[in-house]
């Protein structure tokens, strides 16, 4: 039977209103809130457990497959409380949050990855997201978590790839060894050197070391790169936004092996 919740003064609202603010919270409950039909549905496919899925029958345009004992049905003016979106589809789940080891990683016979270190802003994040599903790569490891990767901006920038990625959080000691252990070559980006990313080999392989754009990449990484590429910048500025740089590299990777 669907629960139908009009009230804002809703003990369960109130709690999603926390969920959606607070990455303690988030923490706390293992929970994490998913808005939108596209990206409800990948969250389906990719395995998320959902708990709960909120809708609004005013804002509603299509369905979404799932138990009926897991809906809540919710006012519109309900649902505006609660959604993060300027222009809500009537859909939100509640899902739980799941963490990915190295050892989860499926390797392709030649392997694609990017690993992020200290990467703050969610919508970075989740634009690299975004650009990993469509280069396909094997996975995106992060080092020194700086964001909530259920933040809610992460999951809209990422249009939901988040749920169709292998998001692994791993300590770069521990990502250094599985690469060497592994024979993945170590690719260091970085401003202090004259190889352009272009003049790489990337057919066999590899990772993608991408770093904060404030402070680059740790010497730990620098050190254990195979090479050390940049991309040539041929204006006023050094650096380009990480997202940006990261879709530059991975796609010229892409087309290294594509020829």
């Amino acid at each position: 039977m669907t629960i139908k919740i009009e009230s804002l003064d809703n003990s369960k609202i109130k709690s999603l209103v926390k969920l959606r603010e607070s990455s303690r919270e988030r923490k706390e409950q293992g929970l994490f809130l998913i808005e939108g039909h596209r990206e409800i549905s990948l969250a389906q496919k990719g395995g998320m457990e959902i708990a709960n899925l909120i809708y609004s029958p005013e804002y509603i345009k299509k369905e979404l497959a799932i138990d009926e004992e897991k809906i809540i049905e919710v006012s519109k003016k309900v649902f505006a409380k609660i959604s993060y979106r300027e222009n809500p589809d009537g859909f939100l789940a509640i899902a739980k949050s799941q963490e990915k080891k190295l050892e989860d990683i499926k390797l392709s016979e030649t392997p694609l990855l990017v690993v992020l270190e200290a990467v703050e802003k969610p919508g970075n994040l989740g634009a690299i997201l975004r650009t990993a599903d469509a280069a396909g790569l094997d996975a995106v490891i992060i080092n020194d978590l700086k964001t909530d990767i259920y933040n809610p901006n992460v999951i809209r920038a990422s249009q939901g790839t988040i749920f169709t990625v292998s998001v692994i959080l791993s300590s770069t000691d521990e990502t250094i060894k599985f690469f060497n252990e592994k024979g993945i070559k170590i690719l260091a980006t970085t401003p202090d050197t004259e190889k352009d990313y272009t003049e790489v080999d990337y057919k066999e392989g590899c990772a993608v070391i991408m770093g904060a754009e404030d402070k680059g990449l740790s010497v730990k990484w620098l050190k254990a790169a195979k090479e050390k590429v940049k991309i040539t910048m041929r204006g006023k500025i050094d650096s380009l936004n990480v997202s940006v740089s990261a879709a530059v590299i991975l796609f010229e990777a892409v087309r290294q092996r594509n020829k």
